[in-house]
């Protein structure tokens, strides 16, 4: 791998860690505000939504300047989101805004990869970056519950509390003063990453005809063949990913009796899980084999529903790393995949946007039905049945449709197809 490539991975791993440990400090913000149960996977929706809403624009702005600059750029914005959770703005409405800093931040992130590498070198850089991102969660969830944890606060709070400037009063205003460091060194790594050299056509902000530009990307990917299975299948796993997470925190609780610092672990032992499946595929699979791997994904939801089963935390954790190599092991080649056929067919920035879109959007509508089943106080062991069973489902659907489009074109040959 170039130079470039690792210090992209080690900008990624700290920003990455500030997010999922901000995810533990404002759950724990809305347990101090008392705030009810089913708003906490809201979090993750806030977050999620300027994905969705931005997906258009971001393209365009990742293909219009180097793409180490709009990541420290974007960075920045993280770091208001998280000072303004500090600065009492409700904990939904500032990770809002670092979720803004992140929908612009991904564009950048995963299309310098296709400016810096060649094809064949996708799966192998996207396990990196994949297991680096895990890696991150693992650590930021470990983290977040650390920073929040009694002993650790207490610390905290008898050092930061002498900074009367910013009024560090309880755990989760310290951990967010902690955490804001963490994008503060995920800034200086972006500042050394490498200009590719690579440029696009002039970048159009007139925002109809962006949409409309965006619309005809989002159009083409769906339309061919290659594109839209593995777009399925991202689509499915990181909303599937995103509610696993709560999911996981809740089990927790109510099925081990875990509070939330030590939760939050269990959630970092499946990112581990996910971050050795990453490895294995990056060592293991080819990117013109990557469609075998989808079989992998049924699996995965028929192991999900075996969490009902297990009432020890030390049964807990082998059970989760084997959810979560399962899933990574499935979903990189599926990436690597998707951001080659989406460069092919469009460019770096546009196509992830269409990604991130696609992906998002499934994670708000996933998030959005955890929290209604919240709302109704559905019994934590249906709703992991329910979920596990979807997933499952969904994949032998994506196979189904593999199969036919198979009849009609050779993926192989889709595959080693380069840009024009």
């Amino acid at each position: 791998m170039k130079r470039g490539f690792y210090t992209i991975m080690a900008a990624q791993f700290f920003s990455s860690l500030a997010d999922n440990a901000l995810l533990i400090a404002g759950i724990a913000m809305l347990i101090e505000m008392h705030a009810p149960e089913w708003m906490k996977p809201l979090l993750k929706l806030f977050f999620t939504i300027s994905y969705v809403v931005l997906a258009p624009f971001v393209g365009s702005i990742a293909d219009a300047l180097p793409k180490g600059r709009v990541m420290f750029i974007t960075n920045a914005v993280k770091v208001l989101g998280c000072f303004l959770m500090f600065f009492s703005a409700h904990p939904l409405l500032a990770y809002a805004v670092v979720g803004l800093g992140a929908a612009a931040y991904s564009p950048a992130k995963y299309g310098i990869l296709t400016e810096l590498l060649p094809p064949e070198r996708l799966v192998a850089a996207n396990g990196w970056i994949e297991g680096t991102t895990v890696g991150s969660i693992i650590l930021g969830a470990v983290l977040g519950g650390l920073l929040i944890s009694p002993t650790v606060s207490e610390v905290l709070l008898a050092h930061l509390g002498a900074l009367t400037v910013l009024n560090v009063t309880t755990a989760a205003d310290a951990a967010i003063v902690v955490i804001a460091l963490f994008y503060v060194v995920a800034a200086l790594f972006n500042l050394y990453i490498p200009d590719t050299g690579v440029r696009y056509a002039a970048q159009e902000f007139h925002p109809i005809l962006q949409v409309r530009a965006f619309r005809a990307c989002w159009v083409a990917l769906w339309r061919d063949r290659l594109g839209q299975i593995t777009l399925a299948v991202t689509t499915l796993f990181w909303g599937a990913g995103a509610t696993l997470q709560f999911i996981v925190l809740d089990w927790a609780r109510f099925s081990l009796g875990m509070p939330l610092n030590r939760a939050a672990v269990l959630q970092g032992v499946v990112a581990l899980g996910i971050a050795g499946g990453a490895m294995l595929a990056a060592r293991y699979v080819a990117l013109i084999s990557s469609l075998r791997v989808l079989p992998v994904g049924v699996a995965m939801g028929l192991m999900v529903p075996l969490m009902t089963l297990v009432s020890t935390e030390a049964a807990a954790y082998p059970m989760l790393v084997v959810i979560g190599a399962l899933a990574g092991f499935f979903v990189v080649p599926m990436n690597a995949l998707l951001q080659h056929r989406g460069y092919v067919l469009l460019s770096a920035g546009h196509s992830i946007a269409v990604q991130n879109f696609n992906e998002n959007l499934n994670i708000l509508v996933m998030l959005g039905l955890y929290s209604l089943l919240l709302r109704f106080e559905l019994p934590v062991d249906a709703v992991i049945f329910i979920f596990g069973g979807f997933v499952a489902f969904a994949m032998l659907l994506v196979i189904a449709r593999h199969r036919r489009n198979q009849r009609e074109y050779d993926s192989e040959r889709l595959i080693g197809e380069t840009r024009n």
